[in-house]
């Protein structure tokens, strides 16, 4: 609904995803959310389609994309389904991320096919049980040993953690009293002994996507499973958020669209006092102002992934990629709460009940409010970069 001009390239691609989302993925996203699991058989198909390797380089079996085409992309199959979107978030996002740009030649080959191809199935542990919001607080550790690490800690709230074949690991491989809070990025395999997937999370929204502890036990890495410099892996992730909140901006626009529409198809078919809700001025405020919170939402999203594409460019103003990207995801997020809430009073006492889709939208929006950071963080990053 947005006014967002598109080429010729992000039209075909949003077209593709937008036929698959609405073929494929939306009309099992009930079934889903009840069974708390999407069908493998969907990542197979969104493969084959190139959907699990949109920013990865073509000489590696991937699409190419840039980021901007990408989030059109993104935000038509999060339209159909979350919960299966935050799964290709980090199979396109922060993993392959951390890979292309810190990476060696050897692994870039070795690791970024089998994500694109669906081969192998990425997670992304950062977060622990007292260290959310403060990373740098993590205690997972990694010892240096001949020839490789030892990691030992637990991670809490891994996405994809149920599924994972590969896990981007953050760990701390320095003394913490030293005052350098070193943190190296390691991938580790699910096969590893010592790895164990732990509790999976009971979670209000995104129900189909695998929300779980993941517990390392003296696992035993090779040297080459170490990403990029040991003392640097908090920085790595930092920058994968960058990018990833512009992914969970994109995924809550396309939360909210999906309840914009299904909000419009409902006032026009209610009937009330002889004539549709849609009829009436309080129903037609509701929706204007939803359709322009959607339509700003995505802007900021849109204004992010050319800032982030031309981000080694100076601009005019001061603002940050990364307030850039914080803005993107705390407008877009809150604007998924707001339209979602709306959706449901159009419809209403139908809106509450589980047989409707409404319901399931504003379970799923609460979510882009606190993973990638809580909109309360994303507030604080934006006044420094403002004040700095």
């Amino acid at each position: 609904m947005a006014m967002t001009l598109l080429t010729a390239d992000q039209q075909a691609i949003r077209d593709l995803a937008r036929e698959f989302a609405a073929g494929e993925i939306a009309p099992r996203a009930a079934d889903w959310d009840r069974n708390g699991a999407f069908d493998r058989d969907v990542l197979d198909r969104l493969a084959e389609l190139g959907f699990l390797g949109m920013l990865v380089p073509e000489r590696y079996g991937g699409l190419e994309l840039d980021l901007p085409t990408y989030l059109v992309a993104f935000e038509e199959l999060a339209r159909g389904d979350a919960a299966l979107a935050l799964t290709l978030h980090i199979q396109n996002g922060p993993v392959p991320y951390v890979l292309m740009t810190h990476g060696t030649d050897e692994q870039k080959s070795a690791w970024l096919p089998e994500l694109a191809s669906g081969a192998r199935i990425a997670g992304f542990a950062l977060s622990e049980a007292r260290a959310g919001s403060d990373p740098a607080s993590m205690t997972t550790t990694a010892r240096r040993t001949d020839g490789g690490w030892t990691i030992s800690g637990a991670k809490k709230w891994v996405t994809n953690g149920g599924r994972a074949d590969v896990m981007l690991v953050f760990a701390r491989t320095g003394d913490v009293d030293s005052g350098r809070n070193p943190i190296g990025a390691f991938l580790v395999d699910r096969s590893s002994p010592g790895y164990r997937v732990g509790k999976r999370e009971r979670t209000m929204g995104l129900r189909a996507s695998e929300t779980v502890e993941v517990e390392l036990d003296d696992v035993q890495i090779a040297a080459d499973r170490l990403v990029g410099d040991p003392a640097r892996g908090l920085g790595y992730a930092l920058e994968a958020l960058d990018l990833g909140r512009l992914g969970i901006g994109a995924q809550a626009v396309g939360i909210a669209s999906a309840a914009l529409e299904h909000a419009i198809g409902y006032a026009r078919e209610r009937r009330q006092f002889g004539r549709p809700i849609a009829a009436f001025g309080a129903i037609r405020s509701k929706l204007a102002v939803m359709a322009t919170r959607i339509a700003a939402a995505r802007a900021l999203v849109m204004d992010g992934a050319r800032a982030w594409e031309t981000r080694d460019v100076p601009v005019a103003d001061a603002v940050s990629v990364t307030a850039r990207s914080a803005m993107a995801k705390l407008m877009a997020s809150e604007t998924a709460g707001l339209v979602t809430e709306e959706a449901v009073r159009i419809f209403g006492g139908y809106g509450f009940m589980r047989e409707y889709p409404v319901e399931k939208l504003m379970r799923d929006a609460k979510a882009t409010e606190i993973y990638e950071g809580t909109s309360e963080i994303l507030r604080l990053v934006i006044g420094r970069s403002l004040t700095a």
